[in-house]
């Protein structure tokens, strides 16, 4: 399924790190920045999340809650955040049931070999469920400063 921006957010509950259920309605009157990435403790995936992290107390100023979704485990997910000290929740989407209702399940290619896998993709979610942003092209080490509007910094 295609979202696009204006249309409601697909509902979805998944556990936490801690094993806490955490569900699009948790997020009701604030900002939602829910960003799919493939996999924890990668080079890509590591930038974007220290991102994130960064600009972590600009983003909640600017009203906006973080959650990022993968396919890994409860258990990956506390040692990458413990790792990079991460502020805020990842959701442990084990049957990429909540990829696959955003449509960032895909099969994806590399080195000749075809596979299933998180297309890495940032949903903006205002306070009421819209989708009010989709970022398909993530920059991951600037990704803070794509969701907030801010020039991104290089070198």
């Amino acid at each position: 399924m295609k979202l696009n921006i204006g249309h409601t957010a697909p509902a979805f509950c998944a556990k936490n790190q801690k094993g806490k259920p955490i569900s699009l309605d948790h997020f009701k009157g604030e900002k939602l920045v829910l960003y799919f990435y493939p996999k924890d403790d990668t080079p890509g995936c590591t930038a974007e999340a220290c991102s994130l992290r960064d600009h972590y107390a600009t983003m909640i100023a600017k009203g906006y809650a973080i959650v990022g979704v993968s396919p890994d485990t409860e258990a990956k997910h506390q040692k990458f955040i413990a790792k990079y000290n991460l502020s805020f929740d990842l959701l442990a989407d084990t049957d990429n049931s909540i990829a696959l209702a955003y449509g960032v399940w895909v099969e994806k290619s590399m080195y000749g070999r075809t596979y299933m896998g998180i297309a890495r993709t940032t949903f903006i979610i205002d306070e009421n469920g819209l989708l009010l942003e989709i970022f398909t092209k993530v920059d991951t080490k600037n990704h803070a400063l794509q969701i907030l509007g801010l020039p991104l910094q290089h070198g």
